[in-house]
């Protein structure tokens, strides 16, 4: 009687730890004890990212006379069929190690732990003093060469990515790599963020909607997002409840035919 009361505790609690739960795998789960307004008074507080060495940036210039503004807006003619991210590896602005980048006749130009608003403001200040007139009507704009990010471990598509875009959330990110296995830990989210004194390892948990509030909610360039796997991943009992059903009835089947064994000894 006792061994079937073991098989029976066993069989139970293989059962109820195998599989992955809907809470481990649901993103952005509201807690109920907060206020129903709790959606309405979330705010994207984000600190304007600063430029590091080796970002790539777009700079554009444009006057009203156009032929002034040919050097500083450079067209790949001799690669006509370089489009894209790698034109802009051709044509783009790299900070080189000192944190400058090489502007035509300003030479070079001190960029590092600047936002792209105060290069844009720098650069415009200096091309009226050194070469346009007021009157030119000198329009600059300045963007990183989109956001580039690697994602590893627990997800659907792993590798180095880049978003044309000014700002994306980690949950852009993820969607944009096919999102996370059931394997993965989307309660431990790990982000490893370069910073101008090193780099830096933050952690986040995508099931709690209060994550959206995270400083590291919305990625940087260059960070590298690691999916670590749930324990189930390395037991290998399941992920599913079915698939935890075949383990369980394997093991019950070896434990049956086991203990049928010994009571013929």
């Amino acid at each position: 009687m006792s061994k079937v009361v073991s098989l029976l505790s066993l069989i139970f609690l293989l059962h109820f730890t195998s599989c992955i739960s809907t809470k481990k795998l649901t993103y952005l789960q509201e807690n109920h004890k907060k206020t129903d307004s709790l959606l309405l008074e979330l705010q994207k507080k984000q600190d304007p990212y600063r430029i590091q060495v080796n970002d790539l940036l777009s700079i554009r210039i444009k006057t009203l006379d156009q032929n002034l503004t040919g050097m500083f807006n450079p067209i790949s003619d001799e690669n006509p069929n370089v489009t894209g991210e790698e034109r802009l590896y051709y044509d783009g602005f790299q900070v080189n190690a000192q944190g400058k980048i090489r502007i035509p006749t300003l030479g070079e130009v001190f960029v590092l732990g600047q936002t792209v608003d105060e290069v844009r403001e720098n650069l415009e200040k200096a091309l009226l003093d050194t070469y346009f007139k007021a009157e030119s009507n000198l329009f600059v704009t300045v963007k990183l060469a989109g956001i580039r990010y690697t994602i590893m471990g627990e997800i659907n598509s792993p590798g180095s990515k880049i978003i044309n875009r000014d700002q994306i959330s980690i949950m852009e990110a993820i969607a944009n790599s096919g999102d996370i296995a059931l394997t993965g830990d989307r309660q431990d989210v790990v982000i490893v963020r370069q910073y101008p004194h090193g780099q830096q390892v933050h952690r986040i948990d995508l099931t709690n909607l209060e994550a959206v509030n995270s400083p590291y909610y919305y990625i940087k360039p260059n960070d590298l997002i690691l999916i670590n796997p749930l324990p189930q991943k390395s037991i290998g009992t399941g992920t599913t409840a079915w698939q935890s059903v075949t383990t369980v009835a394997s093991i019950v089947s070896l434990l049956a035919t086991t203990l049928l064994l010994i009571n013929r000894l």
